[in-house]
């Protein structure tokens, strides 16, 4: 899949019918890459607290900087809907539109609005709520270990690619009823993988139409035999939903479980090997941990941009005029860091979680997702931390490098050094 950051965005290639706004900056870049609160910074100089950006191909969007503006788009969908059908330009879009899988109406609860949102957005609740919280601790510790195993006696690692990806993935898959380990459980992560963040030379729309089989076949073996998971109960759920919108919203639900909660673990991980606010701590208990969890929350936020909402109708917001159709951006880390907020104090205080991380509203991430998200980085960190105190990272912090996306912010990887330990007993 091409990458918004490594394509072309250039005002002449926007369709007659879809005009510029004037002065429309490009969502990406090299820069934006590595330091995306340039781009933030550059743009509140510029237009303040709504910006008019180019998508991939020069497709014009508004980009949401302002908490205040964040806080209101999310919290009337009357004006500002989620349902993308809406958008004005899509004259404009080719069939080849790399963001597509992003924005393309799918019927699962992310484009769904109104009382239909309610009806898919509560089952998922519900079934997420059935979640023993200390069950999926001992889970997410097993889980750990095994993986740790697997590094512990070479003295050496890359956390992000053998560590917080595999095992917030194995989480996710096993709260809905899948294997922890086994070709299939193997192949869906690689799956998922490849549909959020191919490589070149994957075919993502392939990977996604796996994983769909996948999620089917699970949804047809829990119908016929119910277990103690997510899936069971969405298909018990007295809301009476269709195998199809079921799949569907199992989907949405594992991925927004997984390269988020993986991201959070890798910029937390980072956040402690490279600030000695935190590094002092860690050798009394790591009572920093959550603290350095929030932080990443407000500075390093898993999920940067989000796209996105349409306008209901014309409207102003920020002092723009938004037209009916546009597109809006949502960016979650711009407002967390919005200076309108943090004029003088330290942005993420340790006791404030007001954050828009997981967004706002009816849209936001259904309750109790986030703490089953704290849940699994806190334990992948916590039991990291215990079976190897001395860990390092082999290269300096200015080496390095996040991964090329403009909408998730996750490093290539972590590599870390520490000295050999034994293997797990369990």
């Amino acid at each position: 899949m091409t990458d918004p950051l490594t394509s072309s965005a250039t005002p002449e290639s926007a369709a007659a019918g879809c005009p510029v706004h004037p002065g429309a900056v490009p969502l990406g870049g090299l820069e934006y890459q590595q330091h995306p609160d340039r781009l933030y910074r550059k743009l509140r100089q510029e237009h303040g607290s709504v910006a008019p950006v180019l998508l991939d191909g020069g497709i014009p969007a508004w980009l949401v900087l302002g908490y205040s503006e964040m806080h209101f788009v999310t919290s009337h969908d009357e004006l500002f809907a989620r349902d993308s059908r809406r958008w004005n330009a899509w004259d404009s879009i080719p069939a080849d539109w790399p963001l597509l899988p992003f924005v393309g109406y799918q019927p699962s609860v992310l484009f769904t609005e109104g009382a239909e949102h309610h009806r898919r957005a509560g089952v998922i609740s519900d079934a997420l709520e059935g979640v023993d919280q200390f069950e999926l601790e001992a889970r997410c510790r097993q889980i750990a270990d095994v993986l740790i195993d697997r590094f512990v006696g070479s003295g050496v690692a890359d956390l992000k690619g053998d560590f917080a990806h595999p095992l917030a993935m194995r989480a996710a898959v096993q709260m809905c009823g899948m294997p922890v380990s086994g070709t299939d459980t193997d192949e869906l992560v690689d799956d998922l993988r490849m549909s959020l963040d191919a490589a070149e030379g994957e075919d993502p729309v392939a990977a996604y139409g796996r994983v769909g089989a996948r999620i089917q076949q699970l949804v047809k073996d829990r119908r016929a035999r119910p277990a103690a998971d997510v899936t069971s109960r969405m298909l018990t759920d007295a809301a009476g939903l269709s195998d199809e919108e079921i799949v569907q919203d199992l989907i949405s639900v594992i991925a927004a479980a997984q390269q988020p909660t993986a991201n959070w673990i890798g910029n937390t991980l980072r956040l402690l090997l490279t600030d000695d606010r935190f590094a002092l701590d860690l050798s009394g208990g790591r009572l920093s941990v959550g603290e350095a969890l929030n932080e990443v929350l407000w500075l390093d936020t898993p999920t940067q941009n989000f796209i996105g909402r349409w306008a209901v109708r014309d409207t102003q917001l920020g002092g723009r005029q938004i037209r009916e159709g546009d597109c809006l951006v949502l960016g979650l880390a711009a407002a967390n860091t919005d200076p309108q907020i943090w004029p003088e104090g330290p942005v993420g205080a340790a006791a404030n979680s007001a954050h828009l991380s997981f967004s706002n509203g009816e849209h936001r991430c259904p309750y109790p997702a986030p703490l089953l998200a704290d849940v699994i980085a806190r334990t992948a960190i916590d039991a990291l931390l215990e079976r190897l105190p001395d860990i390092v990272l082999t290269v300096e912090p200015d080496e390095l490098t996040w991964r090329p996306s403009v909408w998730m912010r996750g490093l290539t990887s972590l590599p870390v050094q520490f000295t050999p330990a034994p293997l797990s007993s369990s």
